[in-house]
């Protein structure tokens, strides 16, 4: 990584208000080459091996010499795989670093943006995304009609068949990071958005439920971890939140994803236990069971996955995915259904984690 001091001089004074000179820039910790020295005051871009190493800035505004240092964040396997990780550590050090007496204080956050130019984001509220504007209808609406109907078509049977496929063919494109998998592993239970992040989310007392079931689920898939983090060669490309309503069919079996999560590798099964148990999930609403007409996009849409990669390693670690899933589904703050439904998916969830292989022909069972 370069760094520019004629690009660090034009973001001060742009930041500052003020004309500012960089008189030099240096590695902190480390023995690298300097920039710019004040007995030469020749201009020589910063030369820095990767993220992570801080930069002290010395520099001048209207005769009077300052120092400040630039922090970047590096990547590593403790939370910070991800550019969005490390964006979400910066802009909390931002947020809270001149809130506590005593605190070194920090004058901006910002972005290095092309030829490592700094960018001051400290104006800046939330963050958003500019996505394209795709026509079609949600994927949902197919399940809404089969569990209102019952009428299943040749282009529901064609559709599941075409995500399958679909799964199986990025699923195949494989990444080699064993502290990635773990870290998404880990994530799975642990994260806000994953197992812990959802029990945490149902009602104290949740009448539906017995004093601890929540905790002992928790504990369940603590223990399912330890046997997950071994299966690091598993580490594929996924989409992370393959469900019903982040699928957009236009026409026939033509369809566009919405809403890519929680970063592009991950285990194949997150993305397979999220849409079938979305079949289980409007089965149960229509029959109380995995019942036609959703029996059959279940048992299309794994065996033509399972057909096609051969992965039945998948089934001796999807369990704690589909009871995160099933957490989702069945939790009072997201779907307004049926008591008698909410309980099968709890006791699914249940009996997926007791089984060491998950028997996709044995869905029924494990509602009871």
């Amino acid at each position: 990584m370069e760094i520019d001091p004629s690009e660090v001089e034009a973001y001060l004074t742009h930041l500052f208000g003020t004309d500012v000179q960089v008189l030099a820039l240096e590695p902190i910790g480390d023995s690298g080459t300097a920039a710019v020295t004040k007995t030469d005051g020749r201009r020589r871009p910063l030369k820095m091996y990767g993220y992570g190493q801080p930069v002290l800035i010395h520099y001048q505004v209207a005769g009077q010499e300052h120092r400040a240092v630039l922090r970047t964040m590096a990547p590593s396997p403790f939370g910070h795989e991800y550019r969005a990780d490390r964006a979400a550590g910066l802009l909390l050090s931002y947020d809270t670093f001149n809130n506590l007496p005593r605190h070194v204080h920090a004058l901006d956050v910002g972005v290095l943006i092309s030829g490592h130019r700094p960018l001051s984001l400290r104006h800046g509220g939330e963050f958003f995304l500019l996505t394209d504007y795709v026509e079609g209808e949600l994927y949902a609406r197919d399940m809404e009609r089969l569990r209102d109907t019952g009428t299943l078509t040749d282009l529901d049977v064609r559709r599941a068949r075409r995500l399958a496929e679909y799964l199986a063919q990025i699923h195949a494109v494989k990444s080699d990071d064993p502290a990635l998998y773990r870290r998404r592993i880990r994530d799975l239970i642990g994260a806000g958005e994953g197992i812990m992040g959802l029990t945490d989310s149902y009602p104290p007392d949740f009448p539906l439920l017995p004093a601890g079931w929540l905790e002992q689920i928790e504990k369940a898939c603590v223990s399912w971890r330890w046997r997950l983090n071994r299966k690091t060669h598993r580490l594929a490309q996924v989409h992370g939140d393959f469900h019903p309503f982040n699928v957009l069919f236009s026409e026939d079996v033509e369809f566009c994803l919405l809403d890519r999560s929680r970063g592009a590798w991950g285990e194949p099964g997150d993305d397979v236990s999220c849409m079938t148990m979305n079949y289980l999930f409007f089965s149960l609403q229509r029959s109380e069971s995995l019942a036609p007409p959703f029996q059959e996009l279940w048992d299309v849409f794994w065996n033509t996955y399972l057909e096609i990669t051969g992965d039945q390693e998948m089934l001796s670690v999807v369990a704690p995915f589909f009871a995160w899933r099933g957490l989702v589904v069945a939790s009072p703050m997201w779907y307004n259904i049926p008591d008698a439904v909410r309980m099968k998916v709890f006791r699914f969830i249940e009996n997926v984690l007791r089984e060491d292989v998950f028997d996709p022909t044995r869905v029924n069972e494990y509602i009871y």
